[in-house]
């Protein structure tokens, strides 16, 4: 049987709205899996997207605001796939915050697969870290 099923867009209303900046939050798409494809989050906090000025609680924040996508589709981070890590002047401190952070959200299961990409700046002034994620869950029959 042929699936017509169109990608289901959603934005939660815990985040910022993104649509003015030409994205989305997260898509995903049911046959027979459920497929989430979420863009990246950042360690903005709530709808104001107010940004800590130190990388460990950008880290903790960001990985809220993913918990808050993957929630409004049904999926945990035990759903996750894919990440990719963005995050401005990497060193070695960064990365053991990050693996510590990581620890405690995949705490059932496998790590996702993950690129770290070290960048010089991202979208937004203050912003230090962005992950984005890809989510796989199968669907009922």
């Amino acid at each position: 049987m042929e699936n017509n099923k169109q990608p289901i867009l959603i934005n939660p209303a815990e985040l910022f709205n993104p649509s003015p900046y030409g994205f989305s939050h997260s898509i995903s798409i049911g046959s027979p899996s459920q497929m989430c494809f979420i863009s990246g989050q950042s360690g903005g906090a709530g709808e104001n997207h107010i940004l800590a000025d130190d990388f460990k609680t950008q880290v903790k924040d960001a990985l809220k605001n993913l918990q808050i996508v993957l929630q409004s589709h049904s999926m945990t981070f035990e759903n996750i796939v894919k990440i990719t890590l963005l995050i401005v002047g990497h060193n070695q401190e960064k990365l053991e915050i990050w693996a510590e952070e990581a620890k405690k959200v995949w705490t059932q299961s496998f790590f996702p697969t993950s690129t770290l990409i070290p960048v010089n700046q991202l979208a937004l002034p203050g912003m230090l870290f962005e992950i984005d994620a890809i989510a796989v869950k199968q669907l009922a029959n």
